[in-house]
């Protein structure tokens, strides 16, 4: 493919996109500006017009991960239903982009980054738990959700869900089927967030 074919910023996007392919095959460290030129049949150079360096590709791959996690999310909590289906909606969207793209959720939560991109990157993820804990907190003003600094219990329900995905993609789930341990996870974390007595 010429470099020429590219026009009006699709190179970019196609780097992503072939970035993330080789991030889930071979994981970051298989990530190179070179190895993408090559994939792709552009130039050498030509990655270097849109990322001045492999960090600054793996902190735009971070970017874009976070920009579709928050807007699955907020979706779900402005999705249809009570409080309580939203919350689970919430749970379900976190779980299928854990599941569906777990190399780009690793890079989005453990990579180092760029000083330049780090803040950035700090606010997109802190967007995903206002999220949560926004809904939250419109939960407890409905009563079904016990009192409590609605961020710490969003850390916990992101830990807790975050668990699962894990368990998922690392095939340790046995013979229970991802839906039905959604569920059941979901129905747990729900039933102790309830106000108590």
């Amino acid at each position: 493919m010429a470099d020429g074919s590219y026009h009006h910023g699709n190179l970019r996007a196609a780097l992503l996109e072939r970035a993330e392919a080789v991030l889930a095959e071979s994981g970051p460290v298989a990530l190179s500006l070179r190895g993408l030129a090559r994939d792709l049949g552009v130039s050498h150079a030509a990655p270097t017009r849109h990322f001045r360096d492999r960090q600054a590709l793996l902190d735009a791959l971070a970017v874009d991960g976070f920009t579709e996690f928050n807007r699955r999310l907020r979706e779900a909590a402005e999705g249809p239903g009570d409080v309580e289906q939203r919350l689970k909606a919430l749970g379900r969207a976190y779980l299928g982009f854990a599941v569906e793209r777990n190399a780009l959720l690793t890079l989005m939560f453990t990579a180092k980054h760029d000083d330049r991109s780090g803040a950035e990157l700090r606010e997109l993820g802190h967007q995903s738990l206002e999220t949560t804990s926004r809904l939250l907190a419109e939960a407890q003003q409905a009563g079904v959700m016990r009192p409590g600094d609605p961020v710490r219990l969003a850390q916990v329900a992101f830990s807790t869900v975050h668990g699962l995905a894990v368990l998922a993609v690392g095939g340790l789930l046995d013979d229970t089927p991802l839906a039905d341990a959604t569920d059941l996870a979901l129905e747990i974390l729900l039933t102790g967030l309830r106000p108590q007595g």
